[in-house]
């Protein structure tokens, strides 16, 4: 023990260590294929127990086992899904890129004056006054809801204008889904517009400021528009697009274009000096009639597409000269037939007129009658909207009133529909204006008369030409003369003669209808309902012998050696009438030996029988046939209605009650227009307002047949 303590203790210098070598040799079995350790070699080695247990852990485990094959495809479908997702959102914001909105509007600055520089689009002067109204509107509608839909602003036109300052046309667009495209209403974007502008309570004007600008509040207009429209206003789109500027006053600037294939869209912008008016006159115009869904002219009280500055608008080939005058120095004429399948066209002309002034004092003569002629602003043209003329006439006699005679017009009693065709103030006392086929007398029971007419705020409209001329109050009409509804007066013996004297048929209402002695004893060949062309007598003994020649008029029958007779449904009635025998010629194919009435397989019916039945007359004829279906409709068929001008209900009455012609016991106006009704394909409906009709209302309601 001492010597290993001594041994431990001696010096690394002093200790010195022989060659050593250490086996480690497994007790209980010798290792196979092992081979005995060198002498002299220090060879170490583990446990046997550790090494089997390394061994195992670095055994290889297959790659494409069934986990990993379910986490690489979940990792692929997550890869693809990201992919998929990435492209179709892509494809959606590109999609949605190309749905734009379009805003045409315009307003007044006051605070800058009008040059000349400005018509021309790549001068300097415009370009700076339209890179300050885009700066301005961009400020606006970024700053406003629509700030995530806002595209731009473009400047379409700088132009003077009659009340002063710039006129600036432009156009707003707006890019967003289609599906959203229902929050663009037009009062919404023009209400971001109009708050923006600061007036001023103090100084009780319309002028404000628009972020530095001037804007007159009154001038602001801004409507949606079409792709169309944008692009051809701004020059982006290849179509005829012509600028004038006109500033002779004597002058006829020529407005012609025609085309007998392919497409036209014409835009023509129209500028006067200031302080004068555009009057366009129409010559003739080659169009598809269409209702104005594709083709059309259009005339605008603004230089771009604004719905609602427009004047007039025509759908159909007219060959009528129609004149429009402007209410401002400017005017835009579009012409569009994107279908063209035969000649298309228009031939016009366009002049600068002066202001003219609507009002007059007349002193009317004592004698009674039509002494004068008082008119529409503009006449024979189209009188613009917003128009005012004041009339003042007075008679030398208080027992003298005020006639007016209008050639193809009418005023009543203003309702709470308001005025279509302008209303009228007649001494305090409001009236609504509507076109007629017939003249109409309007009576003023005052020596003393002031009339105002308020033209319609909407649309250009027809002239206006009114007779004015004094009449004994206490004796409207003369003696022997029968007042008519329509004012007129008409000889008292043309009461309850069949036919429509007074234009409206008040002159046969309540007329008790004679009735035709048939026996043979009595028979009297000249009678009212002889040789009428209907059967009143059970035998038709009252539509024999009537071919007593007698002078030609519209309610008599023409043979072929003009020879005229009182029998109007002569022709091929198995009768032989004519001398010549022109009646019954080439009518084998209509008509069997036997055949006596008009109305193949038909019989007569009494009077009353058919209570529902009603006649349409369109201007003063009979057109259609309706059918009363409740105390406020009527149901007629579609083709009735169809095309402009039969859509229109100016020219339409309903005739109730009547058993022949002529005989109606009422007579209603139709003030509204028929509406087509797309899903309803077979029939068309007409409303009134009260039965039995008085001046009542009706409505029209068609579809295609």
């Amino acid at each position: 023990m001492d010597k290993e303590n001594s041994d431990v203790s001696a010096t690394p210098a002093d200790l010195k260590i022989s060659n050593i070598s250490v086996q480690v040799v497994s007790v209980q079995k010798k290792l196979p294929g092992r081979r005995p350790p060198l002498p002299g070699r220090r060879t170490l080695q583990k446990p046997i127990g550790k090494s089997k247990a390394k061994k195992q852990c670095k055994k290889k485990v297959p790659f494409w086992n069934v986990q990993n094959k379910i986490i690489l495809f979940t990792a692929f479908l997550f890869i693809l899904a990201v992919i998929a997702w990435t492209l179709l959102w892509l494809y959606i914001s590109k999609t949605e890129s190309k749905d734009a909105f379009y805003f045409a509007g315009m307003f007044r600055i006051t605070n800058i004056e009008f040059l000349p520089e400005y018509r021309q689009k790549q001068s300097r002067e415009f370009l700076s006054v339209a890179r300050t109204v885009q700066q301005v509107i961009n400020l606006v509608y970024t700053t406003s809801a629509f700030s995530r839909f806002y595209e731009q602003c473009v400047v379409a036109d700088v132009s003077s204008n009659n009340k002063g300052g710039l006129l600036v046309h432009f156009w707003i667009v707006f890019v967003m889904p289609r599906a959203k495209g229902h929050i663009f209403c037009e009062d919404c974007v023009a209400a971001v517009l109009k708050d923006s502008i600061q007036t001023s309570i103090i100084n009780r004007t319309s002028v404000g400021s628009l972020l530095g600008l001037a804007v007159d509040m009154d001038s602001v207009v801004l409507n949606a528009g079409l792709r169309s429209d944008y692009s051809s206003t701004i020059g982006s789109d290849e179509g005829c697009s012509q600028d004038f500027y006109a500033e002779h006053l004597s002058l006829h600037y020529p407005l012609e274009i025609s085309s007998t294939s392919g497409r036209l869209m014409c835009h023509f912008k129209l500028v006067a000096i200031m302080g004068y008016l555009i009057r366009l006159s129409i010559k003739s115009i080659q169009i598809e009639a269409d209702n104005c869904v594709t083709d059309s002219l259009t005339i605008y009280d603004s230089l771009l597409p604004i719905r609602s500055s427009v004047l007039y608008r025509i759908c159909e080939p007219t060959r009528t000269l129609m004149s429009f005058v402007s209410t401002n120095n400017l005017m835009l004429v579009t012409f569009k037939s994107p279908h063209i399948r035969r000649l298309s066209g228009i031939r016009a002309y366009f002049e600068v007129i002066p202001k003219q002034r609507c009002e007059n004092t007349v002193f009317v003569k004592e004698i009674t009658g039509f002494e004068g002629k008082i008119s529409s602003p503009y006449y024979p043209s189209y009188y613009p909207p917003k128009c005012k003329c004041t009339w003042k006439f007075q008679t030398s006699l208080s027992t003298l009133g005020i006639a007016l005679k209008f050639h193809n017009y009418s005023i009543t009693k203003k309702n709470m529909k308001g005025c279509e065709h302008g209303w009228w103030e007649i001494n305090e006392h409001m009236y609504c204006g509507s076109y007629m086929d017939h003249q109409t007398i309007f009576r003023v029971p005052s020596p003393l008369v002031h009339i105002q007419l308020q033209c319609s705020s909407r649309l250009s409209d027809k002239p206006l030409l009114v007779e004015y001329g004094s009449y004994n109050i206490s004796q409207p009409c003369p003696v022997g003369s029968f007042r008519c509804s329509s004012g007129l007066c008409v000889p008292q013996a043309q009461r309850c003669d069949g036919e429509n004297d007074c234009f409206d048929e008040s002159d046969e209402l309540f007329c008790v209808s004679p009735q035709p002695t048939c026996n043979t004893s009595s028979f009297r060949q000249h009678g009212p309902l002889i040789c009428d062309g209907f059967r009143d007598c059970e035998n038709g003994q009252d539509e024999q012998n009537c071919t007593q020649s007698i002078p030609c008029n519209n309610k008599t029958f023409k043979c072929g050696n003009d020879v005229c007779f009182r029998k109007q449904n002569a022709k091929c009635d198995g009768t032989v009438d004519c001398p010549d025998g022109s009646d019954e010629e080439g009518c084998t194919c209509s008509r069997s030996s036997s055949t006596l009435h008009r109305i193949v397989g038909g019989t007569d019916t009494l009077e009353g029988g058919w209570p529902w039945q009603v006649s349409l007359h369109f201007v003063g004829s009979a057109y259609c046939g309706a059918s009363v279906i409740s105390r406020e409709w009527l149901l007629s068929a579609a083709h009735c209605f169809h095309g402009n001008r039969l859509s229109d209900p100016t020219p339409w009455t309903a005739h109730l009650g009547m058993y022949v012609q002529g005989n109606a016991k009422f007579v209603s106006p139709i003030i509204r227009a028929p509406l087509f009704c797309s899903k309803q394909r077979w029939s068309s409906s007409i409303k009134r307002s009260v039965f039995p009709p008085t001046g009542s209302s009706l409505l029209g309601c068609s579809a295609q047949a």
